[in-house]
């Protein structure tokens, strides 16, 4: 699906859905087939009494080094809450009725909804209450309490304070506000596609914008607009994250799919699964969508930085990663094509800010992670460096370990990223020419996350096995997972370190004998924690073992 040239689901009108958000739609609003007149709802949105038009800026130096014109819309200038949220929430909260406004509204959410939330119930005098779950990071509760919302801190995940949220709906008679499922929603954030084409100049001849997909709102609300009036020949294209793609495996199963587990790096758009209305949407208007990995989202947050001095959150860079992805794939480099990308919210927590600096330059394909394996003896590091000099070195990581061959982790820029493939390879040979067995490491996750960190300890391990495991980052999640062995498992090896999201990382090696590998099984299964066996992984081997 990745890069496709056709418009793989804009091939009928929408069929509208008995659904009963419908009902709180005035007549008017609907179509003759039933469903939101989404074009009249964009146009009377009401998000306008509170907010202001947000910038189009022209990305210069992204436009010079891609070869087409890129142009960035700038929800995360959006004043008080940094993101598109608000104008969803707003035109809810201002369509309710006065006994509606009277009881007051609640919603679940740990991030920019709450605070969209927040915000248009202190402007409309509505009392807000938003439920979050209990490990949820202080600076975000502060954020919301700041703006006028009643915090309830409720269970362990967001599922938990999901259920207390619905349990609360429903005991005080409250309106719940949804974060991209209604109608209204929908058309406030529409609002969003409505001012791109007012903004960029020959907006019908824009060949594509580019949004990210968690829920599916926004992107629905642009494509309704877009290709409903302004320009129907521009593609709507969504971006979601390899591991949080459930909008993708909807629209290719033809109904709404349910993940089990949602990559939490891009937190904003993890989502397991969309909008009921938003699929409805989707599967008649947008044109494709693109899958993109961490590590070229954090490029594509050192991109806006470079662009604009703004540092904006990992969900808030996807849709320009998206579009580098697109262009990539396409082989549309230097094909002067218009492209628009939402850069969709700025709420970054300050302590992810050392993951992206380390893995933007990957993202990016400037940086390469190798492993290379040489004799142990002198002059073999400066014939190494010879063979990658007057590239810049990043990292070199070496421990002498009693034996005939050494083992070395280092990493490099590239002098052209646009020939990474060719020039890897060319370091590649280079390498085994001095006699030295060499592999490009770049893709290797653990390698990535927790091998440079620790090489230089080597151990013969009997009966070792190597996991990461992805824990919560919450009080207990360390100590759940250990009371769970058994005395006699041995932890061999652990290793984390913090990324500053929602989870962490967590490299283990356990020894467990072959006989009982089935009931470790059962314990790993018991722990319900996201795991990846590794221990048949050539860095395992080659770095720690």
């Amino acid at each position: 699906m990745t890069g496709s040239t056709t418009n793989e689901y804009a091939s009928k009108a929408p069929e509208p859905i008995k659904n009963e958000q419908y009902c709180r739609l005035p007549a008017h609003a609907l179509l003759p087939s039933g469903a939101p007149d989404y074009l009249r709802l964009i146009l009377t949105s009401k998000v306008y009494d509170l907010i202001t038009e947000t910038p189009l800026l022209f990305a210069q130096g992204l436009s010079k080094k891609l070869g087409n014109e890129i142009w960035l819309k700038r929800e995360d200038l959006q004043k008080e809450v940094f993101s598109f949220k608000i104008r969803g929430a707003f035109n809810f909260m201002a369509h309710l009725s006065e006994e509606e406004r009277w009881k007051g509204v609640i919603t679940c959410s740990a991030g920019n909804h709450a605070q969209g939330v927040a915000l248009s119930g202190t402007t409309l005098n509505i009392p807000c209450t938003i439920v979050m779950p209990l490990a949820t990071p202080a600076i975000k509760v502060q954020a919301v309490q700041r703006l006028g919302a009643k915090v309830i801190l409720h269970g362990v995940d967001f599922d938990e304070a999901k259920s207390e949220c619905a349990r609360l709906t429903e005991a005080h008679g409250l309106i719940f506000v949804p974060p991209y499922d209604d109608p209204l929603v929908i058309a406030g954030q529409g609002t969003v596609g409505l001012e791109i084409m007012k903004q960029c100049p020959r907006s019908d001849t824009l060949d594509g914008i580019f949004a990210s997909i968690g829920g599916g709102g926004l992107v629905s609300g642009i494509a309704e607009y877009v290709k409903r009036i302004a320009s129907p020949k521009t593609k709507i294209i969504g971006v979601e994250t390899v591991d949080a793609d459930a909008m993708a495996r909807s629209l290719e199963k033809g109904e709404r799919v349910t993940l089990n587990e949602v990559g939490a790096f891009s937190d904003g758009t993890a989502v397991r699964l969309v909008g009921e209305e938003p699929f409805r949407i989707c599967q008649a208007l947008l044109d494709d969508i693109v899958k993109v990995d961490n590590d070229e989202i954090c490029a594509a947050i050192k991109d806006v930085f470079e662009e604009a001095r703004s540092v904006t959150e990992p969900a808030g860079a996807l849709a320009l990663a998206g579009l580098k992805r697109y262009i990539q794939d396409n082989n549309l480099v230097g094909s002067g094509k218009r492209f628009v990308a939402v850069v969709s919210g700025a709420n970054m927590n300050f302590s992810r800010l050392r993951f992206v600096a380390e893995r933007a330059d990957l993202g990016e394909g400037r940086e390469a992670l190798l492993g290379v394996e040489m004799a142990e003896k002198p002059g073999s590091f400066k014939s190494l460096i010879e063979v990658l000099h007057p590239r810049a070195v990043t990292e070199f990581a070496y421990r002498y370990a009693s034996q005939p061959d050494a083992h070395i982790f280092v990493s490099f820029l590239l002098a052209s990223p646009a020939n990474r493939t060719q020039e890897i390879a060319e370091i590649l040979a280079g390498v085994e020419k001095l006699g030295m067995k060499a592999d490009d490491i770049s893709d290797n996750e653990m390698a990535k996350s927790h091998a440079r960190y620790m090489v230089g300890g080597r151990s013969e391990v009997p009966n070792e096995r190597l996991f990461r495991f992805i824990f919560p980052e919450r009080p207990g999640a360390l100590r759940r997972f250990l009371r769970g062995l058994r005395v006699d498992w041995n932890i061999s090896l652990f290793h984390y370190r913090n990324h500053g999201a929602d989870v962490g990382k967590i490299l283990a090696a356990i020894q467990v004998p072959p006989e009982e590998n089935e009931q470790f099984q059962d314990y790993l299964d018991n722990l319900k924690y996201e795991y990846v066996e590794e221990t048949d992984n050539e860095v395992y081997k080659r770095f720690l073992r």
